[in-house]
């Protein structure tokens, strides 16, 4: 056994020898399995709106503009949830927060079932929105605390796979129910975590931060197995939180010159992550494929880029540890550039009716630009920006910090999927689509100048290496130094 001395705080560190590192455990398994039923339904419920347009024109006749806000109202109220979402997980704890959004959603689906004209659809949509705004935070940070870094990016992932998981059982159950039946299926997905929760325990952090260091060792133990030591990882906690912040004093933090400039980082990606387009895309994926005009049935269509939607995060997971984050932006990136080109293309063409090209031809076009960028956006812009949202915000301000970023998130996403359909009507689903492409093309930039690459690093890790220490990945020694504050 070795024991290291911080120069900055003088306390002891310890490092076993031969110890094995704890990286990938069941418990980490099941606690990413259990929170990720949450974002199951945070995907079906986004995808609602698509299947059910037709079925709910016919029953209760809404217009164009009625169905824009039942599909925006989701984002409206999630807008609401993200910022009461880093108070409420600051007091109330991750887990039973993320409790709280499965009663949030048990209470909209109820509503939206039980509708009998679109103003209940409206109030549904509110209250699931508020929901989904405080799990969005919720869940990248709770799964930030817990998963330990080499398999954070791998785990980190199956909230997405799970929201594909939803949002292809949306689309699948659309071929064949209408809303209301819908809506119950949505109430059914959101039963289980109220028996998962049992399972799982409270972020080590939080229980730090809460003073319960014996509680929060047992969580610690629980996570990495009863075959690691944790004491070294449980005493790097307790340093990491060794100085308690009031109120007025994390706001202080939170507004400070070195914070604000990762707050930037994780809002540019949460930006343009929606300038990708992909919520108006997912809430209208249906009526998108009627008006290409194609041969092919559009529910088919819809289905089946769910499906690609589900099975490349699989492909995600097992690349994000590898070739990292910044990396499989870049190819998001460019992948969208090319199939909202495209795509944008043949509306341009089908607009004008260009008589060069004989669009009977190409019905598989319009389908195969969705599956590349359904493909490039769940490789990279899809899961990247919440998974980066809980590793590079501080700790001590990871509440606040990630409320201000999910809200932003939701706003951005409210904009998108509010203006889309009134924005086709005026200049036309090609111009719409490049606008989106347009902007792909900035990230790229803003990617390569402003965004790091956080792979296999800890949390605390992180924290240096933002602050302008240089570190070695995951480097047992290496980290044991002093740790300037970035505040």
């Amino acid at each position: 056994m070795k024991v290291f001395v911080r120069a900055d705080t003088h306390v002891s560190s310890i490092v076993l020898d031969g110890e094995p590192k704890p990286k990938f455990t069941i418990s980490q398994l099941i606690t990413a399995v259990a929170v990720s039923f949450i974002s199951m339904v945070i995907g079906y419920m986004a995808a609602y709106t698509s299947p059910t347009q037709n079925s709910l024109e016919k029953e209760f006749h809404v217009t164009t503009n009625q169905m824009s806000w039942i599909s925006s109202f989701m984002p409206f109220g999630a807008l609401f949830g993200a910022l009461c979402g880093g108070t409420l997980i600051e007091h109330l704890g991750r887990k039973w927060s993320i409790l709280v959004t499965n009663f949030l959603f048990l209470i909209a689906w109820t509503v939206i079932y039980c509708a009998e004209d679109y103003r209940y659809l409206y109030a549904g949509r509110i209250i699931g929105g508020v929901g989904v705004g405080i799990a969005s935070l919720t869940l990248p940070v709770y799964l930030a605390e817990t998963l330990h870094p080499k398999v954070r990016g791998t785990l980190g992932l199956v909230p997405s796979a799970f929201g594909n998981i939803g949002i292809l059982s949306c689309f699948l159950s659309g071929i064949v129910y209408q809303w209301r039946t819908l809506a119950l299926i949505g109430g059914i997905l959101s039963t289980p975590f109220l028996l998962l929760i049992w399972w799982i325990p409270e972020s080590p952090r939080f229980l730090m931060m809460r003073g319960k260091e014996e509680k929060s060792k047992r969580s610690l133990r629980w996570l990495r197995g009863t075959a690691f030591n944790v004491d070294k990882e449980h005493v790097e906690l307790q340093n990491s939180l060794r100085q308690p912040y009031n109120q007025n004093e994390r706001m202080r933090i939170l507004f400070s010159r070195n914070i604000l400039k990762l707050l930037f980082i994780v809002l540019g990606l949460m930006f343009f992550q929606q300038m990708t387009g992909i919520n108006a895309v997912i809430f209208y994926t249906t009526k998108i494929f009627r008006d290409t005009g194609s041969t092919w049935d559009e529910n088919i269509c819809t289905t089946i880029v769910g499906l690609v939607n589900f099975m490349s995060t699989f492909i995600a997971a097992t690349l994000i540890d590898r070739w990292g984050r910044k990396l499989l932006l870049y190819v998001s990136s460019i992948s969208m550039v090319f199939a909202l080109g495209i795509l944008g293309t043949y509306f341009y063409l089908k607009d004008n009716k260009a008589a060069i090209v004989d669009l009977q031809r190409c019905g598989w076009v319009p389908l195969s630009s969705f599956i590349l960028y359904i493909l490039g956006f769940s490789l990279g812009f899809g899961p990247i920006p919440w998974l980066m949202m809980g590793e590079i915000l501080p700790g001590k301000i990871r509440g606040p910090a990630a409320s201000i970023s999910a809200a932003f998130a939701w706003t951005c996403t409210f904009t998108v999927t509010k203006t889309f359909l009134p924005i086709n009507e005026v200049v036309g689903t090609h111009y719409t689509l490049w606008l989106f492409a347009v902007m792909m093309l900035v990230a790229l930039a803003f990617i390569k100048v402003f965004v790091p690459e956080t792979m296999g690093q800890s949390l605390d890790d992180i924290e240096r290496k933002l602050a302008g220490v240089k570190i070695k990945p995951m480097s047992s020694v290496g980290n044991l130094r002093p740790m300037p504050s970035i505040y």
